[in-house]
């Protein structure tokens, strides 16, 4: 035989076997990285940040804005998942959770993945973000925030407060009547107040509160409009109140805006010509202890004594050493005289 001819005999051989292998078993030459499993590209949180819009911040909640960075490179990887959730950092509770669907991610490059969740305007929380890919946890991250209750709310945020100067006080009073007949004064009160916004300010008024002094009972009250102030502009707003004469007077104003609290002052009004008053008072929040007051409802008989005295009986008296002497010398002479 021909060795040219025996050399094709076995490539034909060859193919035919591979032909019949492929019809009896699809896929054996296909490319295996056609069909087959790919190995999934790493992915990772590379940055956590948290902010609040100003609208979503109400009367007794926040609403935190948390935008998390996933970094991904290599082949495309499916079924991403991120989880944020907020702990309150005293309790360890979990405040909230929100899960996001993250899908497939292609690039290489950064994903921008924004979740809001409320938490109460109180305290603080830690933001904690877990990344999972087909429900393996693959990274998580986390930050702190504090201080929540400083934030303001949007019904009740103004630019405008109370004047803040030695020059010119927040708030002021003159004798504008004095009635010693009818025993009343009538006082004239001013509120000094300044726009620190660009802004002109509307819609505020001014609640003046006279208490008096001893009694912490209301002697006046009234309310005054503030016409609008210009961005940067200081304006003052009056009124007057008729009050007893001859009394001390806590003089508080509240700034209001469509009803609600956004700053108050105080002063104090002498019209006593013996006593004065003034509004420089601290007050100190003291921490309640039990073991402060642990067994002090029994009533029992012991009383404390200086550092390092015994405990004496406080419903019995005891016997003076002058006593104890004497008892002594009178059973020595009572013995002597018996051995006599």
């Amino acid at each position: 035989m021909n060795r040219d001819a025996a050399l094709a005999g076995a490539a034909v051989g060859v193919v035919l076997v591979a032909l019949l292998a492929s019809v009896a078993l699809p896929g054996v030459l296909a490319d295996p990285t056609e069909d087959g499993p790919v190995r999934p590209g790493p992915v990772r949180i590379s940055e956590v940040n948290i902010g609040s819009d100003d609208a979503q911040v109400r009367g007794g909640t926040v609403t935190l804005s948390v935008d998390t960075r996933i970094e991904h490179h290599g082949n495309p990887t499916e079924n991403v998942t991120l989880l944020v959730r907020a702990v309150d950092s005293e309790s360890g509770l979990v405040e909230t959770s929100r899960t996001v669907d993250v899908g497939t991610l292609r690039d290489d490059a950064e994903t921008a993945v924004t979740t809001n969740v409320t938490v109460e305007r109180q305290g603080g929380y830690r933001i904690e973000t877990v990344l999972y890919q087909d429900d393996r946890r693959v990274d998580e991250s986390g930050k702190t925030v504090s201080g929540l209750e400083a934030l303001t709310p949007a019904y009740a945020r103004s630019d405008v407060r109370f004047s803040e100067t030695n020059a010119l006080p927040p708030l002021s009073f003159s004798v504008a009547r004095a009635d010693a007949g009818n025993n009343r004064t009538t006082l004239e009160l001013a509120a000094s107040l300044t726009n620190g916004g660009d802004d002109r300010s509307e819609d505020l008024q001014v609640q003046f509160v006279l208490r008096q002094a001893e009694s912490n009972i209301v002697a006046a009250r009234t309310t005054a409009g503030v016409g609008a102030i210009r961005p940067g502009r200081t304006a003052t707003t009056t009124a007057r109140v008729t009050v007893p004469r001859d009394y001390n007077y806590y003089v508080d104003a509240v700034l209001l805006k469509d009803g609600v609290v956004v700053d108050s002052a105080r002063t104090a009004a002498n019209l006593d010509p013996t006593k004065r008053i003034s509004v420089n008072e601290t007050e100190t929040e003291v921490e309640l202890r039990v073991e402060d007051f642990e067994g002090g409802g029994n009533g029992g008989g012991e009383r404390p004594t200086e550092a390092g005295g015994e405990p004496t009986d406080a419903s019995t008296p005891g016997f003076g050493p002058v006593v104890a002497v004497v008892a002594l010398l009178a059973s020595a002479l009572l013995a002597r005289r018996w051995t006599q």
